[in-house]
Order: C-alpha cells, then sequence, then structure tokens
C-alpha cells in the first residue's frame, strides 16, 4: 500500500471521531452543570446577594461578595451532588428525576461523589481564606444539615421539611455575615422570612407530586394527606404567620414603609393563595401556590434591598 493511499484512509476515520469525541464533551460538561441545579443555585446565590448588600450597610465592596459567592456557589453544588448521590436509586423510581446524570447513566456515582467532595471542600477553605471563617462555618453547617439530616430523613418521616428549611433559609445570612454582620436581630430576620416562605412552597410540589415521591419511598407529606386537609392547613397557616414576621426587617430598622407596604401586599397575595389550596386541595390550586411564591420572594427581597440602600442615603 502506497502513502498516498494510507494517508487517505486514515483521515475520514480522524475526522470522523473528532467530532464525535467533542460532542461526548460537552456533554459530560453539560452533565456536570445539571448536577448544581443552576437554577437553584442562581437562586440560592441572589439570596446570598441581599443578605450581603443589606448587612454591608452601605459599605459596599464588591470583591469581598465575589469571593462569597465563589465559595458558597461550590458548597451549594457539592450539596446537590451528594444529595443526588445519596438518592440515586430513590431518584430512578421517579419520572421527575429519572434523567438525572446518575440514574441515567451518564455519569457514575463515584464520579459524582468525587466531584461534590472536592467541591464542598474547596469552597469551605476558599471562604476561610478569602471571607471568614464564621461564613465557612455556616456554609459548612449549611451543607452537612441538608445531606446528612434532611436527605435520609426524606425516607422515614415528613419532619424531614422542617429540617430541610434550616438549610434553606441560611443563605442570606451567609451574605450577612460574609458582609461583616454578626448572628442578631438583622440576620434572624432574613433567617426566618426564608425559613417559613418555604412550607408553603414546598408543601404544594410535594402534594403535586405525591404519587412520585410515594413510589420511591419519601415521605415527603405527612400521613393520610389525601384524606384530610393538614397539607392545606399547614400551607395556609405558615403562609399567614409569614405576615407579620415579615414585617421585622422595618421594625429594626434595615427598611422603611415602602418596604413594609410590599410585604403586606405580597404577603396577603401569598396567604390568599395558600388558603384557596386549603380550601380547595387540586392542581389549579396548589400550582397557584407555587405561583404566587415565585412572585413573592424575589419581589420582597428586591424591596427590601432598594429600601435599606434608600434609607442609607
Amino acid at each position: 500500500m502506497s502513502t498516498a493511499s494510507t494517508t487517505s484512509t486514515v483521515r475520514p476515520v480522524d475526522s470522523a471521531t473528532k467530532p464525535i469525541a467533542w460532542s461526548a464533551d460537552r456533554s459530560r460538561l453539560a452533565d456536570y452543570v445539571e448536577l448544581a441545579k443552576p437554577r437553584i443555585s442562581v437562586m440560592v446565590l441572589i439570596t446570598v446577594s441581599v443578605g450581603y448588600a443589606v448587612g454591608a450597610q452601605g459599605q459596599w465592596n464588591l470583591v469581598p461578595l465575589l469571593h462569597a459567592l465563589l465559595g458558597i456557589g461550590l458548597v451549594a453544588t457539592a450539596s446537590s451532588c451528594l444529595n443526588q448521590f445519596i438518592e440515586r436509586r430513590t431518584d430512578a423510581r421517579m419520572l421527575r428525576t429519572a434523567d438525572r446524570p446518575i440514574p441515567s447513566g451518564r455519569l457514575t456515582p463515584g464520579e459524582v461523589l468525587l466531584f461534590g467532595t472536592f467541591c464542598g471542600v474547596f469552597g469551605t477553605l476558599w471562604l476561610i481564606t478569602f471571607v471568614n471563617p464564621l461564613t465557612a462555618l455556616l456554609t459548612a453547617a449549611t451543607l452537612g444539615l441538608y445531606v446528612f439530616a434532611y436527605t435520609p430523613m426524606k425516607r422515614h418521616t415528613s419532619l424531614c421539611t422542617a429540617v430541610g428549611a434550616i438549610p434553606g433559609a441560611l443563605p442570606p445570612v451567609l451574605g450577612w455575615t460574609a458582609a461583616g454582620g454578626s448572628l442578631d436581630w438583622g440576620a434572624f430576620s432574613l433567617f426566618a422570612i426564608l425559613f417559613l416562605w418555604q412550607f408553603p412552597h414546598f408543601l404544594a410540589i410535594a402534594w403535586l407530586y405525591q404519587d412520585q415521591y410515594g413510589m420511591a419511598g419519601l415521605k415527603m407529606l405527612p400521613a393520610r394527606s389525601n384524606e384530610t386537609p393538614v397539607v392545606g392547613l399547614l400551607a395556609a397557616g405558615y403562609a399567614l404567620a409569614l405576615i407579620p414576621v415579615s414585617f421585622l426587617p422595618r421594625f429594626i430598622g434595615l427598611a422603611g414603609d415602602g418596604y413594609l407596604l410590599m410585604a403586606v401586599l405580597l404577603g396577603v397575595v401569598y396567604a390568599a393563595a395558600s388558603l384557596r389550596f386549603l380550601h380547595t386541595r387540586s392542581v389549579r390550586t396548589a400550582r397557584g401556590v407555587l405561583w404566587a411564591s415565585l412572585v413573592y420572594l424575589p419581589s420582597l427581597w428586591l424591596t427590601l434591598t432598594l429600601d435599606h440602600v434608600r434609607l442609607l442615603q
């Protein structure tokens, strides 16, 4: 065989395999991005930024915020990875999670465990080095509660929701401490608002997907939820309790009357959606609670941030 003929046979193979390899690399990268749950991670980091903006008390500095967002973002990614590693078998039983990277077979459990561990350790060390030890400690506690308390509890008791709401409510506190704030009433007010907000939101999700959760053996709702109004009562109760709690930033001087008015309006809308769900538990009313929750939180955080900045001027 001549040199010319050898070259002609090799080139098509190379040109054919390069696009395939490139496509595979892109696909694996997309799977790792999916592990981080980007939409949830973005919401977490926005909430951290709100806590930082309010906790900075007008001493705004972009560099510490960027360091905090990087470290917290890495630990949030670790939480998601380790959660999916632990729940890989139950994820495979639910339609809404069966296509995640591990149950679909696109990534191995070992790869996800290694990636999650690296993100958690590196993110925590980054916060210790470039932010402050308190923020690093609270971020590590968020990871520990979410992965080692909330995640395994889901298989045993519906109280997991209350436990999971604790790490879920810590992101604004992380931003607050990253800005130099202490664990005072300001930090508590941000924590309390997000803590209560979560219950109607996640109860509505659990009600909508209760059949899938049941097939996977996850106890996200109280027993006999279909036969009693307990889910609606809990959602409405927490939404109503959120209204006076959301006034705290105004009463401790973090915001003014503009924020207070918005807190009242948003709280009434959220409570009304939850009360409708209590009165008639249906897909429509459950989705109404979800939509109200998704309007409530960013609107309240934006108003709090703008009103706080206005007070400082």
